[in-house]
């Protein structure tokens, strides 16, 4: 399982995908799906998310264990940007135009 940090059109999005990339073509298919053709993608660790998110983040993760698919798991922009430092950020993943 892989965390992403996604900034949007609509903002930032924290997800969680058992595709091996957020650049994979059946997941950005899944995200194009859900209106996001366009996007700047940071990986975030797993164990650090999992820390901040708990519970939630268990819930959403036993779900994932049975298929492979994403799931957003938060679209609060001022939440995300309060719980992240964006220096930790590594290499940005751009799709789109």
């Amino acid at each position: 399982m892989r965390s992403y940090l996604v900034f949007t059109g609509t903002g930032p999005i924290l997800v969680l995908t058992t595709f091996p990339a957020i650049d994979d073509p059946r997941l950005t298919e899944k995200l194009a799906h859900k209106g996001i053709e366009k996007f700047i993608a940071y990986e975030v660790p797993l164990d650090h998310v999992r820390r901040l998110y708990g519970v939630p983040f268990e819930v959403i993760a036993a779900d994932l264990a049975q298929t492979e698919d994403v799931r957003i798991l938060d679209f609060n922009g001022h939440h995300i940007f309060n719980v992240f430092s964006l220096k930790e950020l590594g290499e940005a993943v751009k799709h789109g135009d």
